[in-house]
């Protein structure tokens, strides 16, 4: 699922280098804290949010039902 979020993130930035994600899991979520430059953040969130909302619809579909687990995307600056 990173890998995902990297291939989904690095073309949308100038500082594809800059992109990380990170996986916290717990007993009932799985949350994927995604960073970029500082000046990227903008691109990944989009206007009104709506790239945000894009990477988030397409990671939740790929993960599924995830072992139980609920998944979740935070752009973290």
């Amino acid at each position: 699922m990173q890998q995902l979020i990297e291939t989904i993130v690095k073309p949308l930035v100038d500082f594809p280098d800059d992109v990380r994600v990170k996986k916290d899991e717990q007993e009932s979520r799985v949350t994927y804290k995604l960073s970029v430059n500082a000046e990227d953040m903008g691109k990944v969130i989009g206007k009104q949010g709506r790239v945000a909302k894009a990477i988030r619809t397409i990671v939740y579909s790929a993960a599924g039902s995830h072992h139980g687990k609920r998944v979740f995307v935070d752009i973290i600056d």
